[in-house]
């Protein structure tokens, strides 16, 4: 197509589109074709599923410190009254016998934080491997 201006009569070039459009679209197809085809990445196995049963978890233990009418405190352990000092004899018995050694400890918020620290320095000397500390929301549920 030429566009003629008045008193010129030199014709003007125009770009045609259309084969370029063509072009695009052929390349368009052909990757659409190849890339589903291709695999990216690197081969994975899956996991075979275990055929061992693990052992059904045991409840959990839980220390309950209450500070008593002289500054002291009071154990309980899952409920049932102990001394200071059968706490290291009855944490290693139970904690002998557990795949996993968590202590839960429920504390009153009137003790002192060396009163906490004691409890946890002795359930370590028995056999826990984790303390987790109970908060008084966490103890209410």
């Amino acid at each position: 197509m030429t566009v003629h201006q008045a008193g010129l009569s030199t014709p003007q070039a125009e770009m045609n589109v259309a084969p370029l459009i063509d072009v695009l679209l052929v390349l368009l197809i052909i990757f659409m074709v190849i890339i589903p085809v291709s695999s990216a990445g690197e081969p994975t196995a899956m996991a075979r599923q275990a055929t061992q049963h693990s052992p059904a978890p045991m409840d959990a233990v839980v220390l309950e410190i209450v500070r008593d009418g002289a500054g002291g405190a009071l154990f309980t352990i899952n409920r049932q009254p102990a001394t200071r000092a059968e706490l290291p004899a009855r944490l290693a018995d139970l904690y002998a016998r557990r795949a996993q050694g968590v202590l839960f400890i429920k504390g009153d918020d009137q003790l002192s934080f060396s009163q906490i620290a004691e409890v946890i320095d002795v359930s370590h000397a028995a056999g826990v491997d984790r303390v987790c500390l109970m908060t008084p929301r966490a103890a209410r549920l």
